[in-house]
């Protein structure tokens, strides 16, 4: 009897561990399948939060098949114990697996809100953005400009929460003298800036930062990534250049990046001007003598006048020959590609042909030509 009764359990034990092992392989099974999300969602995990709070988030979400199998994969690999507070992008489909790598990984937030300080060529302004991650695109949310004094609710409560991140955007053709002050009256920022970095030595790019980072940090690490940008440049730059220096090369790029806004005319914009520099002739750029009346301070707001096209500074390019002393903004690494890898063309003149572009012209009287019609252009009542 006792035999029996022994094979009995033994038998029951067999049963009870293929059953156990089937419950675990499907457990595995779903742990690393395909999750149930039809669309990306913006999973945040407080400071604090555990894995119990997560797995009911998610839950609630209807990004995980179960909460429970979510927790016992965490546990089972030993990822329990990781989280890492923040925002995070969780695409369609993610199992949950690649749902807790997320999680865990830490890094930067991949989704939530954003506060931009933008600095624009004729303005400066804070940004609010929040990530949709149903289409992976930024919605604005509240915009103010530089000088807000006393900041709404709907900017303080996004800039105190602590996964928000803090983004520095700066344009092309943006002058050092408005991305120092733009940094030293951001109010995330901290510490100063005594002096205005040199023209032309900041990289117009995106830097991400922390609420209380340095300001003088950041400064550096603009020239930083702009002498990289140049010296690069420099290296593979075509022969026959009339630049004697890197330097030389970063005052054209300037003059190129606030001539024109289009991609595609970089390369021949900076090929007029290398051509009239081997004429030898005058550049003859507006946004030159522009910068000798402004010093990159503020915007003109109106045509140059007469007197200003003759007047003798180091920056009207009508009266000097060769280049400016400076440069009179920061170019992009495009201009600055443009100027030391040129098109090659006869062109020695352009005049904007009202499509936001430009026309070129080899010679004075196709110039001319091309000016009439952009003046029919500005004439017509639409314009």
């Amino acid at each position: 009897m006792w035999k029996h009764v022994v094979a009995n359990v033994f038998t029951l034990l067999i049963v009870a561990f293929v059953v156990l092992g089937g419950v675990v392989a499907m457990g595995q099974r779903a742990f690393v399948a395909q999750g149930p999300l039809t669309e990306a969602i913006c999973l945040r995990v407080d400071q604090g939060a555990n894995l119990r709070t997560v797995a009911a988030s998610l839950d609630e979400q209807e990004a995980v098949s179960s909460p429970m199998i979510f927790r016992i994969g965490a546990q089972y690999d030993g990822r329990d114990g990781r989280l890492r507070f923040g925002s995070y992008l969780v695409p369609a489909g993610a199992s949950m697996d690649e749902i807790l790598d997320i999680v865990t990984r830490g890094g930067a937030s991949t989704c939530g809100t954003e506060v931009v300080l933008r600095i624009g060529v004729t303005q400066v302004s804070y940004l609010v953005r929040e990530l949709d991650p149903a289409t992976n695109r930024f919605e604005e949310a509240v915009t103010l400009p530089l000088e807000t004094e006393e900041f709404p609710a709907e900017y303080q409560t996004v800039a105190n929460l602590p996964d928000t991140r803090f983004r520095i955007t700066v344009a092309e053709g943006a002058t050092s003298w408005q991305i120092w002050n733009a940094l030293n009256t951001a109010e995330f920022l901290e510490g100063t800036i005594p002096e205005v970095p040199a023209e032309g030595v900041l990289s117009p790019d995106s830097y991400e930062v922390r609420r209380g980072a340095d300001r003088a940090a950041l400064i550096a690490d603009m020239e930083e990534r702009q002498a990289g940008i140049l010296a690069t440049a420099w290296e593979n730059r075509v022969e026959g250049l009339p630049f004697e220096t890197p330097e030389e090369a970063l005052i054209l790029a300037s003059i190129v990046e606030k001539e024109t806004g289009v991609p595609e005319e970089r390369r021949v914009v900076a090929s007029v001007f290398l051509n009239r520099l081997a004429v030898p002739m005058r550049l003859q750029t507006d946004p030159t003598v522009i910068y000798g009346i402004t010093l990159g301070q503020r915007v003109l707001g109106r045509g140059l006048r007469r007197s200003e096209l003759n007047a003798d500074t180091p920056y009207n390019t009508y009266r000097i020959d060769g280049l400016p002393p400076t440069p009179i903004a920061n170019p992009g690494r495009a201009s600055i590609e443009a100027v030391l890898n040129p098109d090659q063309t006869d062109f020695i003149y352009f005049v904007a042909d009202g499509t936001g572009g430009h026309a070129f012209a080899v010679t004075l009287a196709e110039h001319n030509d091309n000016v009439a019609r952009w003046r029919r252009l500005e004439a017509q009542p639409d314009n």
